[in-house]
């Protein structure tokens, strides 16, 4: 308890910490799916089934204690480079009345299921390669009521003339008009910057492949930062014209469109030959006819020199003087973000909540996401990072175990007993023990 209650003093400014101290001792010790009611049964005194009810139905600002506890806790060097990365987790669902309860695609399932849908904004720090959530948003899908067209009205359309209106002109690639999921990502995005930007400077958003497209990439580029994704394996990429200029007619643009089986040898970076695969990696300026501007293009081409099939995957980002290495290695920390979603869920709660209301669910999320970063904070205070989560909750459930017991017994004078016995206990199961009492 004291070294959840150092951890926890700085963000007293922002709420009071007693009620959270209680519930996350119960999320270190308790075994089990993790429920309010799970919650209530293992917590200390202070933590009955109303109190935490009311704890879930209070408006939290997760979003600043995340960040209040990373920057006292977490950010070790501030010179170090961090990026901002952005995705979807989908904690599956049932009954019919959870507050955004719709049918979501599940990566996992590999099919639409009825599920929640949440909006995570996380923190990866370069040198440590970790990811430390920030914000986490519920995705609510338009309401599509009314909007069923009346099949009496209906009129049948008239084949018009194929190609542009007559007169119009070239639209601007650069002003694009934002979908209400791109608007609220880029709000999510806008509030987290002004909190931040104060302490560290972020650069650049890393985002799956869902944000391989001009809207996207405006969306970003509005926010201040430069895109890091992935385009699509047959995007339409062309060479910048460099032909010159005949003096007839608009200048000429869009150079050769690029082949993917046969990619020009100046553009080569690197190659690598491991067993019977070569893998070659190309970095070039490129045109998309649907981006308004230049896309720094790094293409990871595979070779199987047995069955000389080919693959190929076309990573892009927005600053046209970023090395390959760094596209590529910054990409692929995106995917740290993962490793959050599997310990808020695993550990923490995230697909056990049975909270149907609006603002509970909301504070469940948040509190899954933020035991991340508590648990990354505590293995740290003890100089412990090479424990897993598991061996921290087997600690706290045999600490929970030994404190039981000890209420049973007379009262001991001899106090150091008391904590030797409590650190042999409690390491009972732990791959990876805290430090015991000599």
């Amino acid at each position: 308890m004291p070294e959840i209650i150092t951890l926890l003093n700085c963000i007293v400014p922002i709420m009071k910490i007693k009620q959270l101290q209680i519930i996350i001792l119960a999320l270190l010790s308790m075994r089990g799916r993790i429920t309010m009611l799970g919650l209530s049964r293992w917590s200390e005194k202070g933590g009955s089934y109303r109190t935490i009810t009311r704890f879930f139905h209070s408006t939290i600002d997760w979003g600043a204690i995340n960040w209040q506890f990373i920057k006292m806790h977490l950010i070790k060097n501030k010179g170090s480079v961090y990026l901002l990365a952005g995705d979807e987790v989908i904690v599956s669902k049932s009954g019919k009345s959870s507050y955004g309860l719709d049918r979501f695609y599940s990566s996992i399932q590999n099919q639409v299921i009825p599920s929640l849908a949440f909006l995570n904004l996380s923190l990866i720090d370069v040198d440590t390669r970790k990811a430390y959530p920030l914000i986490t948003k519920q995705i609510i899908k338009p309401n599509k009521k009314g909007c069923v067209k009346d099949k009496s009205s209906k009129s049948k359309k008239t084949k018009g003339k194929v190609g542009r209106p007559k007169g119009s002109g070239n639209q601007d690639k650069g002003s694009v008009k934002l979908s209400p999921y791109l608007i609220f990502v880029k709000e999510s995005i806008t509030e987290v910057l002004q909190r931040i930007n104060k302490h560290i400077n972020i650069t650049y958003f890393v985002f799956d492949g869902a944000f391989g497209n001009n809207y996207a990439t405006q969306m970003v580029k509005q926010c201040g930062l430069d895109i890091i994704s992935k385009l699509q394996k047959n995007s339409a990429l062309c060479f910048p014209n460099e032909e010159e200029y005949k003096g007839v007619g608009a200048p000429k643009i869009y150079g050769d469109s690029i082949d993917y089986d046969n990619l020009p040898e100046k553009y080569l970076k690197s190659t690598v030959v491991e067993e019977n695969i070569t893998t070659k990696i190309y970095q070039m300026k490129m045109l998309h006819r649907k981006f308004s501007d230049p896309l720094n293009i790094v293409i990871i081409q595979k070779i199987n020199t047995t069955t000389g099939k080919l693959a190929h995957v076309i990573l892009f980002s927005t600053d046209l003087n970023l090395d390959y290495k760094k596209v590529i290695d910054y990409y692929s920390l995106r995917f740290q973000i993962e490793f959050v979603f599997r310990d808020a869920k695993q550990y923490w709660g995230m697909e056990d909540f049975m909270n149907i209301k609006q603002k509970p669910i909301e504070n469940w999320a948040n509190l899954s996401t933020f035991m991340v970063n508590f648990s990354h904070g505590l293995r740290t205070k003890h100089h412990s990072n090479e424990m897993s989560i598991l061996d921290l909750k087997a600690h706290y459930h045999g600490l929970k175990y030994v404190q039981e017991v000890f209420k049973l017994l007379p009262e001991f004078a001899n106090e150091y007993l008391i904590k030797r016995v409590s650190s042999k206990i409690a390491n009972l199961g732990a791959i990876n023990p805290f430090l015991e009492v000599a």
